[in-house]
């Protein structure tokens, strides 16, 4: 058991179900300030100078600061996060997911802290006010693409509902533009990108069981592969078939197949089924 788990079995009463709803209401909230009152978007971003004179609200305003100020943009990302945010949010559970979302901006926060922090210290205090001003969580909903698509590599997403593209190819591509506008970004851009996206790299490497690697464990693996084998031969040819449509990998070698702990018997799903099929008991 990790420091996840023990963690969950603490806190995970405390998780907020549907979280990337509530995140996502808040770009449109945040998107009809800045186009029908922008001058109270200077009230609500992330300036560490401000905070530390008593405007304490902008540590959870900022998060109303939408990453896009173009309306079809806004409803590309809404559709887009809340279909993968809530298959993430499926496949790791409600705390995980939390503890995910809510890292990167903690995160966020304590790196433009740390970078004030620098400025203050290193007697620069002519810093500007408003330094923080263009951090929003644009790399925070980046982060959560990446975790999809290091879960689902394979699975296609169609590019402006006309070109499909699997997500590893979209992750290496936001990443190389993560990494564009780290290098050609200014100090800040460069503490938001590095702090948002280090919820991503923490998190999957404490979430990674090594007792997979142990010599116990791939005899185990090993033996369960012989067990099943016989099972896992289909017509045609076919290894995975999901037990509620039928589907194998050679209707759509797109498909997701996974075995279910809870079913009593060797029952394999595709990836639409997973989560909504009745248990067999």
């Amino acid at each position: 058991m990790n420091w996840l788990d023990k963690l969950e079995r603490k806190l995970g009463r405390f998780a907020i179900p549907n979280l990337t709803v509530y995140l996502l209401a808040g770009y449109v909230i945040g998107f009809f300030i800045w186009r029908l009152m922008p001058d109270l978007m200077g009230w609500l971003t992330l300036e560490p100078a401000l905070i530390v004179r008593g405007q304490v609200w902008r540590l959870v305003t900022w998060v109303l600061v939408s990453p896009t100020s173009r309306p079809i943009d806004l409803i590309f990302l809404v559709l887009l996060y809340y279909s993968l945010g809530t298959v993430l949010e499926r496949t790791w559970g409600t705390f995980r997911y939390n503890v995910y979302i809510f890292s990167g901006m903690i995160f966020t926060v304590l790196g433009v802290f740390a970078l004030y922090a620098v400025y203050f210290f290193g007697f620069h205090v002519e810093i500007s006010l408003s330094m923080a001003g263009m951090v929003s969580t644009n790399y925070i909903t980046m982060s959560i693409f990446l975790a999809f698509a290091a879960i689902y590599p394979d699975m296609e997403v169609y590019l402006m509902f006309i070109l499909p593209i699997k997500m590893k190819w979209m992750a290496l591509v936001y990443a190389a533009m993560a990494l564009y506008y780290f290098i050609t970004g200014g100090v800040v851009s460069r503490v938001a990108i590095a702090a948002s996206l280090l919820n991503f790299v923490i998190f999957f490497l404490s979430s990674r069981n090594m007792k997979r690697f142990s010599p116990k464990e791939r005899v185990r693996k090993a033996k369960f592969k012989r067990q099943s084998a016989p099972h896992m031969q289909y017509s045609n040819g076919a290894k995975h078939r999901c037990a509620v449509c039928g589907r194998t990998e050679l209707d759509d070698p797109c498909l997701e197949f996974r075995f279910c702990s809870k079913c009593n018997g060797n029952y394999e799903y595709c990836q639409d089924h997973l989560f909504t099929h009745e248990h067999v008991k």
